[in-house]
């Protein structure tokens, strides 16, 4: 799929993905006053499409963005694109921006997977001092996070979660974050973080396996008094923390999260 020629949508169109392009001229793209959603498709299903579109008006709603794109058309534009370029595995993106006359894109590219290590030997993390700008709503404004994630890659690290003034640890740069204590999962509340569609369903399956959820965010302080710590997201899964800043975190419930994965990608 890598090596044919891409098609995209541009307003329910389809066009070739070479001219899938944005005006520079426009003050919308300029101050980033657009929105976005990332999906999966799987065996040429799109994965929660529903739950998607949903967070994609609210997001619009939350910023004051006009939307004038129906559901039934970014859903039958997909449809489109999916059979048009014979998809079966990928990760389509849909953005929307702002302004005059609103633009809808879809593209899509290689499906995301990590390596088998990532799950069985946890992944490294580093600790960002920054707080998100309006993080319920799903937004291109996403110049701290790209920082935050570089500055984690110089360290060797995967991801970079990203801490408030009050040291509470709310959610990665592209993903939520967990802390497993007991039979309790302690994670922000949806105010405060971007409550992505993979960490719905991961709750939901921490429920069904007999956990309690408290939302209450993990803080910098405590995060080593946590049985295993763990990171979502809709490209990933569930995957386990091994480090933070370096430092080894505790193991204890490894297999709790790979059941919590697991459970969560059966539902797609």
């Amino acid at each position: 799929m890598s090596d044919k020629k891409r098609s995209a949508i541009k307003n329910g169109e389809i066009i070739r993905e070479e001219e899938a392009v944005l005006p520079v001229s426009y003050k919308e793209v300029q101050y980033s006053f657009s929105i976005y959603e990332a999906l999966r498709i799987i065996g040429g299903h799109i994965v929660h499409l529903d739950d998607h579109l949903k967070r994609l008006h609210f997001s619009a709603e939350a910023i004051g963005l006009i939307n004038p794109y129906s559901d039934e058309l970014i859903s039958s534009s997909l449809d489109a694109l999916i059979e048009t370029d014979g998809i079966v595995d990928a990760t389509a993106r849909i953005l929307v921006v702002g302004g005059p006359v609103p633009l809808l894109f879809i593209t899509y590219t290689d499906l995301l997977s990590y390596p088998d290590s990532y799950y069985t030997e946890g992944i490294d993390v580093t600790l960002y001092y920054g707080e998100r700008f309006l993080p319920e709503a799903k937004t291109s404004n996403l110049l701290m996070q790209y920082i935050a994630l570089e500055k984690a890659k110089e360290a060797g690290s995967f991801e970079a979660l990203l801490v408030n003034r009050k040291g509470q640890v709310l959610e990665g740069t592209r993903s939520n974050f967990y802390g497993i204590s007991g039979r309790r999962i302690y994670t922000a509340p949806d105010d405060m973080v971007l409550s992505g569609i993979t960490r719905i369903s991961v709750l939901r399956a921490a429920l069904q396996l007999g956990f309690e959820i408290v939302y209450t965010p993990p803080t910098v302080s405590n995060l080593y008094m946590f049985d295993s710590l763990f990171i979502s997201s809709t490209s990933m899964g569930a995957l386990p923390v091994r480090c933070v800043d370096g430092n080894a975190m505790k193991k204890d419930r490894w297999n709790e999260i790979t059941e919590i994965c697991n459970l969560e990608r059966q539902w797609e």
